[in-house]
């Protein structure tokens, strides 16, 4: 969610602050802000809106090269929760006395309470958001204690909720603090340089190397270098990592915008994705360098918990894995999850998925999994994330920096990996012939290929968008195995056109759904070979009956009779039925995004939307 830069150093610090925040953009955010301390002056810009309104407003004096002045300073970029996305309610927020800054990323949950308190101790709030009674804590208490790590000791036994924090005090002008608890921070260490960020992409134009701060940890960034301690006040040997920086860096290569152009690499994703994992048809399976195996052997069941996208990936790891592995599986929304008391025991493999590694839900999932014994595999575009530091194993899908905030290339490298690791059960557990094991193999080292074919005749989707573009409903049927493709389609179109839009099961319609059929409301069906073709003509039969537009996205043959049944058919290539989500999903993607520019929205960043949801 909200985007965090902190930076110390000898480069003017307001550029520095607006190209890291620009990295951050993707993940989302409705205003921004910037801080910085210049000759004992405590100096703040805020504004609704991107960050270009926060760049018109600063003075080009700014971003003059002068090295010595202006080296310390730190941004946000917002999503909101409490309060509207105004100026007023933008970060950073300060204190009565102006001493202090303060940027935060996460949820104060007992934000009511301390508010009140500091009211009645004469603080006066700007703004409706949670953050801001953090600053007057912090203002508070350094009343009676001038030693800023140790008031924010106090803080954070006062803090209920997730964050992370940012501080500046003008009175310690060549300081920066950090806070870590339940939402990531990171320490960039460049060469007479430190930076802190929410995600590594902030720092990574200027060093590769950083230390992950843990929850429960305050850093406290200085000329002289930086030093880490825990919430009650022990010293933290933080391990500096060096991080491949190249896959980290953003680049439309000519797309008109990041979402199409991450459509495009899903063939050479899923190649990287089965890259040493599928070497032959013949040989297994490689996944796991430990003794992964021998515990998965004892497993009796599986439970996927994952969130949006990542939720309907786990679906179709579902149907997959108990087609080939025969063992039950379970997908459960990682929010629903986290507040109930689920049925799991150390016989039970817990499969946590997530692109960027810190969806906060799905991070405490996989604690109470641990609490009750359950092994944990993440699935996650992020190695350094927290998500996989605290999985027992971790299959990276390799999918590289989506910017989009829209998934869709990481939607597909989380099945692959899936596919990858239901093939790996059903090997070690010889749960399926292997004559069978191949034959899916083969067709998913075709997979790219075939994904290409559809990449390269846009044209009839196109046509397509523009025929429905102005629908105000749609709606998305498939069965079996594709039903969770169905589902994806419908949300990426909602997501970024802002049309409703709903998938179903189409065994579903003559419950409820097929009585707002009429030609208003387009119905997509996904019909490929398999055992539900057949019902699935029936199915879009009956909406076609209701007068409904019927578009198929088809892997055929289709029989001659039912041809009228379909105002419009996109074909796709033929593959094993158990993979076919991957090849129905393309064109669902490549609709949402052209109905989606069609109307000339805001694709990349839809409103409302986050990329890195880090609080419930």
């Amino acid at each position: 969610m909200c985007g965090i830069v902190g930076y110390i150093g000898k480069k003017s610090v307001v550029p520095v602050i607006l190209d890291s925040l620009q990295t951050l953009e993707y993940r989302g955010y409705d205003s921004a802000g910037l801080a910085f301390v210049d000759n004992d002056l405590l100096t703040v810009y805020k504004a609704s809106g991107k960050l270009m309104n926060l760049r018109n407003q600063l003075p080009e004096k700014l971003f003059e090269k002068n090295g010595k002045s202006r080296y310390i300073g730190m941004g946000h970029t917002r999503w909101a929760t409490h309060g509207a996305p105004t100026d007023q309610n933008a970060h950073p927020h300060v204190s009565c006395d102006g001493n202090i800054a303060l940027i935060h990323n996460g949820i104060v949950e007992n934000y009511g309470e301390l508010r009140e308190g500091l009211t009645q101790k004469g603080h006066q709030f700007h703004s409706k958001t949670d953050t801001e009674c953090v600053v007057h804590l912090i203002e508070e208490l350094s009343k009676s204690e001038p030693d800023m790590m140790k008031v924010l000791q106090q803080v954070s036994q006062r803090l209920v909720g997730a964050y992370a924090l940012v501080i500046l005090d003008k009175r310690h002008p060549d300081k920066l603090y950090g806070v870590r608890n339940h939402a990531p921070l990171v320490v960039g260490i460049g060469e007479d340089e430190l930076l802190l960020g929410s995600d590594v992409v902030a720092v990574v134009e200027h060093t590769n190397k950083v230390a992950y701060l843990k929850d429960g940890e305050i850093v406290e960034l200085s000329p002289q270098g930086f030093k880490v301690i825990n919430f009650y006040g022990e010293p933290i040997d933080a391990k500096v990592e060096t991080i491949a920086s190249g896959q980290l860096i953003a680049d439309k290569k000519g797309f008109k915008h990041f979402m199409l152009k991450e459509i495009h690499e899903q063939p050479d994703v899923i190649r990287s994705s089965l890259s040493g994992r599928l070497i032959t048809p013949e040989e297994p399976i490689a996944l796991f360098q430990s003794d992964a195996a021998q515990r998965l052997e004892q497993i009796n069941r599986i439970f996927i918990v994952a969130c949006g996208t990542s939720y309907h990936a786990g679906l179709v790891g579902k149907y997959f894995i108990e087609d080939l592995v025969r063992i039950p599986v379970e997908v459960e929304a990682a929010g629903e999850f986290r507040y109930r008391n689920p049925v799991i025991d150390d016989k039970t493999l817990v499969i946590a998925i997530s692109q960027s590694g810190e969806t906060a839900d799905t991070l405490t999932a996989i604690r109470q999994s641990h609490d009750k014994g359950s092994p944990v595999i993440a699935i996650t575009n992020r190695e350094d994330s927290t998500i996989a530091r605290e999985s027992d194993w971790v299959l990276p899908v390799r999918a590289g920096l989506e910017v989009s905030v829209c998934a869709t290339k990481s939607f597909t490298a989380q099945v692959i990996v899936l596919y990858l690791l239901g093939l790996y059960l059903a090997e070690t557990r010889k749960a399926l012939a292997a004559e069978n094991l191949q034959e899916i193999k083969s067709e998913l080292q075709r997979l790219p290929a075939l994904v290409e074919h559809i990449l390269h005749t846009p044209e009839p989707i196109q046509a397509l968008a523009k025929k429905y573009g102005n629908s105000r409903d749609m709606i998305f049927i498939a069965r079996g195995i594709n039903f969770p493709a169905a589902l994806e389609g419908a949300l990426k179109l909602k997501e970024i056109s802002y049309i409703h839009a709903e998938g179903y099961s189409a065994s579903e319609l003559k419950h409820g759904p097929i009585a707002m059929l009429d030609r208003s409301i387009p119905v997509v069906a996904v019909l490929t070979e398999g055992i539900v073709y057949d019902k699935m003509i029936s199915n879009c039969q009956e909406a076609k009956a209701r007068d409904a537009y019927v578009i198929a996205i088809n892997s055929g043959p289709m029989p001659e009779d039912v041809k009228d049944t379909f105002e419009d058919v996109l074909m796709i290539p033929k593959t094993h039925e158990l993979l076919s989500p991957i090849l129905t999903s393309v064109p669902m993607q490549l609709l949402a995004y052209y109905i989606a520019e069609f109307l000339g929205k805001d694709v990349d960043q839809p409103r409302n939307l986050a990329k890195s949801v880090t609080v419930e």
